[in-house]
């Protein structure tokens, strides 16, 4: 579970990136950077969702300080 975040939390780093790179490149005259954004808000969006799940089936337990 912990890696599979992790690799998702790369992937939108890597799509946030990219998105930034096809701005300053593309000059705003292409959809590259919305694909990019889009891509990293469902990246985000499952992130949040498996987070959500791991928690309600038990596979993220609570830490106690």
């Amino acid at each position: 579970m912990k890696i599979i975040v992790i690799l998702l939390m790369v992937f939108i780093a890597g799509s946030l990136l990219s998105a930034g790179f096809f701005l300053v490149k593309d000059q705003g005259r292409s959809d590259r950077t919305v694909r990019a954004l889009t891509i990293r808000i469902i990246l985000s969006v499952c992130v949040f969702v498996l987070l959500m799940l791991g928690h309600y089936f038990g596979l993220i337990g609570e830490r106690l300080g």
